[in-house]
């Protein structure tokens, strides 16, 4: 058994914790909000998708991208800075941006979506589905263009979860697409994919942890810089104070890469900014029970609830949090075109998060070069479908046991 500190409260951190007290270990969670889950964590698209990976890098993404850049409704915006990081990070991204890359880095995340569909069902007796309003919703991805959407379907593998819809077969499976019927070319149905929220997961999972006989305890304090000595970290100091473990788990989302840097270790993540709008759905709005990813203009909606919430868009700007006004527009008048009878759009909420990604789209978890740091970091915008996966990953390689599949493209190596 070892003393060990998860530092990160958001749903990587907290999964985390769990499947390593669960394998016999103590446990600290170190989290710089006074409350888990309100990081990235917390509005985010609340798709499952297990079943259902894109890596953002792809053959033909750089040549997209400009193309976005130049579109009110373009997903992508791209600002320059005078900072390595992005360039380095860009450059790799580039690189991954291959077909052969692409369908190595997309075997590898439907190994892990089911490897986390499993651990996430091994949870329902602690963290039971219907408290975070955990719903098994299906997943629908609609295509506007003929070419875009020929290419999906010639890449689907036979199975009798996924189904290809006709835009009429779109409508009325899904009655919320009735608006844009006529501007799709036909969608794709995967069968159980889920959705649910993710800050209620994390507050419901924490509790679960709070009560575990091997839990040390919850500690708000900000993860400042950690402190080596040969092949071992000896500490972390924080702005309480320095704290001491066996081992320590850095899961801390974007804060991940300084906290990497204070020992030596450059962490191939970068922030990509998303937005998401929160509306209450009324008794006479007509939303969408399944989810659906429009996938030319990447914008997704999912019925968590008594809510709509939709989230969009990728600003590679840095760690800039705020909400620009601009988007949001662009956001709100996309989301009444394709859904305007969905939800109360006058009530919107809206937030933005960072996401920490890798550039081949898969997040790294495993050692790292100090014999006592484990890394659970770089999930993008898939933390919640691959929170469970990873942990049990995470929780089976400190116990010195071999992995469910070759980790070849999902460590820091």
């Amino acid at each position: 058994m070892q003393e060990i500190i998860v530092i990160g409260g958001g749903v990587v951190g907290l999964t985390s914790a769990w499947w390593l007290l669960e394998a016999g270990h103590k446990v600290t969670l170190l989290e710089r909000a006074p409350q888990v889950g309100t990081g990235t964590s917390f509005s985010n698209g609340g798709q499952l998708s297990y079943r259902y990976v894109s890596p953002l890098a792809d053959v033909g993404v750089p040549l997209k991208a400009l193309q976005w850049m130049f579109q009110e409704y373009g997903p992508l915006r791209f600002k320059p800075q005078v900072d390595l990081h992005q360039w380095t990070w860009l450059a790799a991204f580039l690189a991954n941006c291959r077909a052969d890359a692409n369908r190595k880095t997309t075997h590898k995340l439907l190994q892990l979506g089911e490897l986390s569909r499993r651990a996430m069902v091994q949870l329902e007796p602690v963290v039971p589905p219907e408290s975070f309003q955990w719903r098994e919703s299906g997943k629908l991805v609609v295509y506007r263009t003929r070419k875009a959407f020929e290419a999906a379907t010639s890449k689907m593998e036979s199975s009798n979860k996924t189904q290809v819809w006709s835009a009429a077969d779109c409508a009325a499976h899904e009655p919320a697409l009735a608006a844009v019927a006529d501007k799709l070319e036909g969608g794709i149905y995967n069968g159980g994919e889920a959705v649910a929220d993710c800050y209620l997961f994390c507050v419901k999972l924490a509790e679960r942890i709070a009560a575990h006989p091997r839990f040390s305890g919850f500690l708000h304090a900000d993860a400042q810089r950690f402190v080596t000595a040969g092949n071992k970290i000896t500490g972390l100091q924080t702005s309480t104070g320095l704290v001491k473990a066996d081992a320590y788990v850095l899961a801390a989302g974007m804060q991940s890469r300084a906290l990497g840097k204070s020992a030596g270790i450059s962490l191939p993540i970068y922030p990509l900014k998303g937005y998401s709008l929160t509306a209450p759905i009324r008794p006479e709005d007509v939303a969408p029970e399944i989810s659906v990813t429009d996938f030319e203009r990447k914008v997704l909606y999912a019925r968590i609830g008594g809510k709509l919430r939709v989230a969009a868009m990728v600003d590679m700007m840095g760690e800039d949090l705020s909400l620009d006004a601009r988007r949001l527009a662009s956001l709100t008048r996309q989301v009444r075109e394709t859904m305007p009878n969905a939800a109360d759009y006058n009530s919107v909420i809206p937030w933005a998060g960072l996401r920490p990604a890798t550039p081949n789209s898969a997040p790294i978890v495993g050692p790292s070069p100090y014999a006592n740091l484990w890394l659970n970091i770089g999930h993008g915008p898939l933390g919640f479908t691959f929170a469970c996966g990873t942990a049990t990953v995470l929780a089976d390689l400190v116990q010195g046991k071999a992995p469910p599949f070759t980790l070849e493209g999902l460590s820091l190596r």
